[in-house]
């Protein structure tokens, strides 16, 4: 199909994308599932124009450092002076977590943990404190307030759990003086060190709606699966595919899912019953064989249809031969904020946003992620980037959450 490409133009000196976020959050909240959102998440209170043409620049960006470790690498831009942080001696690190309650946060979890004994091995960091939120505000306000009185913490890391509620807890820890390095999910202030993500949930929308478009006719219909509302990368994900789509011609119907399998294969099976169904759209892909599993029962093709690089979805593409992509939101950034403090500790500059690469896995290069991730469980992120940690490839395979 001819598509109308949206011409990306940086605004300026664009602020920080401080609504950058995180991957899938599965805590078993599921409002509005039953309800089209009727693409109410491309408004104001979510889409940013400035943004969605920042991203779509950003994804042709050159990155500076080491394309074999993409979890340092990062596009040019402003940086963070260290130097007053400089030491020799062993960092106590705290990290407030939002949650490993999804398959994305574990294996990223996992591969935090092996990195981390290879600084403890180095004397780089002494210890990891870490408390985990559960998915819950509230609690990691608290977590994060603890660490400030009493964690005698040498460094804060926080994940957090939501953008706004977050932000005032993560400007306490600034006002300490201590580095402070947020990664994956974003806060609605610039104080910390550094602010590490990949590109973002707009690059995940034009990514994924650029291959839809691509391979769908004006006038076809797509089905989005989303996980729940108010998460801004998934929010922004959804916005951005939204505009493409309405762009181009494209028919769309949306649900919130609450990531519940049954409940994405009854959707999937309500609207085949309604009409030929060409495309699916999902901003997480760990329950795109359920969507599928739906077309199998009725007896119909494959749609064209974009998952993630969990292991699961690219299984399935392998042994069935549909037409897909893998976006992927990398998994890896669990990696970068513990080697920004070892960056921290020798006092070298690093970037105050640390945009790492986000590229989605084509069909061209499916076998070799596979391949290169044989015997990994359903449950893994192919682009976790923990092959040269120690323990690898058996505590990702037994999935050893510490």
């Amino acid at each position: 199909m001819r598509r109308n490409h949206l011409k990306g133009v940086l605004a300026g000196a664009a602020a920080l994308a401080v609504l950058t976020a995180c991957s899938t959050d599965e805590s078993g909240a599921d409002p509005g599932a039953d309800e089209t959102s009727d693409g109410a998440s491309s408004d104001s209170e979510w889409f940013a124009q400035a943004d969605f043409d920042q991203q779509r620049e950003q994804m042709d960006a050159t990155f500076e450092g080491n394309p074999d470790e993409p979890w340092l690498q990062y596009i040019d831009g402003p940086m963070t002076d260290t130097s007053k942080w400089k030491t020799d001696k062993p960092m106590k690190a705290c990290f407030a977590n939002a949650s490993i309650s999804n398959p994305w946060r574990q294996t990223g979890w996992i591969t935090m943990n092996q990195q981390l004994k290879v600084l403890e091995d180095n004397g780089v960091i002494s210890e990891m404190e870490t408390r985990d939120a559960g998915d819950d505000d509230n609690k990691q306000i608290a977590d994060i307030d603890y660490f400030i009185s009493e964690g005698n913490c040498d460094a804060f890391i926080i994940s957090p759990n939501s953008t706004a509620a977050l932000t005032p807890a993560v400007e306490r820890a600034c006002e300490t003086g201590k580095p402070v390095v947020v990664f994956d999910r974003g806060v609605e202030t610039n104080c910390a060190t550094t602010f590490i993500h990949p590109i973002g949930g707009y690059a995940w929308g034009i990514a994924t709606a650029d291959f839809l478009v691509d391979n769908l006719e004006e006038g076809d219909k797509v089905v989005a699966l989303r996980i729940l509302p108010g998460v801004d990368v998934l929010e922004t994900r959804w916005g951005a595919a939204k505009k493409i789509f309405d762009e181009n011609g494209i028919e769309t119907v949306d649900y919130f899912t609450g990531a519940n399998p049954e409940k994405i294969k009854s959707i999937i099976t309500d609207e085949i019953t309604k009409g030929e169904v060409h495309g699916i759209w999902m901003d997480a892909g760990d329950g795109s064989v359920a969507a599928l599993e739906a077309f199998e029962d009725a007896g119909m093709d494959y749609p064209v249809i974009t998952g993630e690089d969990e292991m699961s979805f690219l299984r399935k593409w392998e042994e069935t031969g549909l037409n897909g992509l893998a976006p992927v939101y990398s998994n890896f950034q669990w990696r970068t904020p513990l080697l920004a403090l070892e960056k921290i500790a020798k006092g070298e500059e690093i970037p105050t946003e640390w945009v790492l690469p986000q590229e989605p896995i084509t069909e061209e290069e499916r076998d070799d992620y596979l391949e290169a991730n044989n015997g990994m469980p359903d449950g893994h992120y192919a682009k976790f980037g923990g092959e040269d940690l120690p323990g690898y490839p058996d505590v990702w395979q037994e999935r050893q959450i510490p």
